[in-house]
């Protein structure tokens, strides 16, 4: 979660005292927000939150697909594997 008092900064600031700042993500887990002219302009973070953040992503597109197909096959718009299979099988002309 973004500090807005703490990590909103200048990117002349970050270019000036990029140690101090990186030393700041890796101890707060906080990303920074780097303005230019004022309007909020690049988010840097450390690289075990960035990690974590696409982990999480993974795991709740995961979890989306199972609750899509959840929801086909209560809704019938599914085919039995061995069905699906043999289809795609005739389509591409593939012998058994």
């Amino acid at each position: 979660m973004v500090n807005l008092s703490k990590d909103i900064h200048p990117l002349t600031d970050f270019k000036r005292n990029t140690s101090e700042f990186v030393s700041q993500m890796k101890k707060t887990h906080r990303p920074v927000v780097l303005t230019v002219n004022g309007k909020a302009e690049l988010v840097v973070q450390d690289a075990e939150s960035y990690q974590q953040i696409l982990d999480r992503l993974d795991r709740l597109e995961a979890v989306e697909a199972i609750r899509l197909g959840m929801a086909a096959a209560e809704e019938g718009s599914v085919k039995p594997a061995r069905q699906a299979l043999a289809e795609l099988q005739e389509k591409l002309g593939i012998s058994s």
